[in-house]
């Protein structure tokens, strides 16, 4: 999965003639899961159609303040800025970058431009003398000096016949552009995280199991998170109906608490972080019987044995890596999370608790407790599972930070 996938990204096209290009990279981000917004400058709508955009975009184009076929109707620059993740000027004609740098405001894109506070990346596209021009490299000195990226141009064959700088970066390019820059300034980038997620299922008899009701949702947000964020992800799962699309997750899947053990052993000498998210079995059926059990005596005992503890055996050979546990209480909950980090040498423990609304099992919020090595305990509001695998995530950055 591309780091653009979810981004909201407006394109600004100016009037150049590499505006053609603007439709293939349209196309290309749209590839890479980004809702786009296209706004033209006047000029370019001799270069492009704004219905090739719209259709590309799959959103009406904007060229100007109002609809051209109702007057009343104003294309708000300040909601479009602010609905922004990223911007892109592409192609940035010198023309348009001196707007930009001068505040020259006198269309719709430079007005957005103005408005925008998310980041805004640029792509020349001009003709080879107008590309070294003192007032060009003014403009591009000047952009940079406002914190905008700029894409560099490439060289080659330029409209005027000329052979030389100036021409604007291939779609194909700006697009691995954005994704290399925005992976760099991602605060988990190169750090790798294991994570483990969902119930274990223990075999009584062919069609029976000791299992529990973890949906594995928190574990799964987690490691899209933290993929989202730059790290790579090995993400160990039991049963569940859950899945993942995206190339930075590695994902495992197991049914019983010794095969998380097992694969959980083999990943975690390469990792950085551990997150044991996973609802592991305690016990399981010593002896597992070959045929189905038959319904016959009023009460029917099965003997059980621990599981191997996976967290605890992880703790006994950590070394440097960051180990946060989960532990999910009924009762004495802060007390019983202390013992378990100190049994099981955990940087951090997630208490769940089964006492407050809208935690635990099988629900799309949690209301979780952090409670450090040091045992400073840090209460957390009721958040959905999403925002709550954010709040660990961020444990992990400011441990590296």
């Amino acid at each position: 999965m591309s780091v653009l996938s979810g981004k909201k990204i407006i394109l600004g096209v100016s009037g150049g003639i590499a505006a053609y290009k603007s439709a293939t990279l349209v196309r290309l981000l749209i590839k890479s899961g980004a809702h786009v917004q296209v706004i033209m400058t006047p000029a370019s709508l001799s270069f492009v159609t704004p219905l090739t955009l719209s259709t590309l975009s799959k959103n009406p184009v904007h060229s100007s303040f109002y609809s051209d076929d109702e007057m009343s109707q104003w294309n708000n620059h300040v909601d479009m800025a602010l609905w922004a993740d990223l911007m892109i000027i592409a192609p940035a004609t010198a023309n348009t970058l001196s707007k930009m740098a001068n505040g020259n405001c006198d269309n719709l894109l430079i007005a957005t431009y103005l408005s925008a506070k998310c980041p805004v990346y640029f792509a020349p596209a001009m003709d080879l003398d107008m590309y070294k021009h003192p007032s060009t490299l003014s403009s591009f000195s000047q952009l940079k000096h406002f914190g905008n990226i700029m894409i560099p141009a490439e060289k080659g064959e330029l409209a005027s016949g000329l052979v030389g700088e100036g021409r604007m970066a291939e779609p194909e390019h700006i697009v691995a552009f954005l994704e290399a820059d925005l992976k760099s300034k991602m605060p988990l980038r190169g750090k790798k995280i294991l994570i483990t997620a969902g119930p274990t299922y223990e075999t009584i008899d062919p069609v029976r199991f000791i299992g529990n009701h973890s949906s594995g949702k928190m574990g799964y947000d987690l490691a899209i998170a933290a993929s989202k964020m730059g790290a790579e992800v090995v993400l160990i799962s039991g049963p569940t109906h859950l899945t993942v699309n995206d190339s930075s997750i590695e994902l495992i899947r197991v049914v019983t608490a010794h095969e998380m053990y097992v694969q959980c052993h083999k990943h975690f000498i390469d990792v950085d972080v551990m997150i044991a998210a996973a609802a592991v079995a305690d016990y399981r059926p010593r002896v597992v019987a070959d045929q189905k059990i038959k319904k016959n005596d009023e009460f029917f005992s099965i003997e059980l044995e621990k599981t191997k503890d996976i967290l605890f055996s992880l703790g006994q050979i950590k070394e440097n890596k960051y180990l946060i546990g989960f532990a999910l209480e009924t009762e004495n909950e802060v007390e019983n999370a202390k013992l378990k980090i100190q049994k099981k040498n955990l940087d951090l423990i997630v208490l769940n608790s089964l006492q407050d609304e809208g935690a635990g099992f099988g629900k799309p919020t949690n209301k979780v407790t952090f409670i450090d090595n040091n045992f400073v305990v840090s209460p957390m509001d009721l958040k959905s599972k999403e925002e709550v695998a954010i709040d660990i995530l961020n444990k992990v950055i400011a441990h590296y930070a």
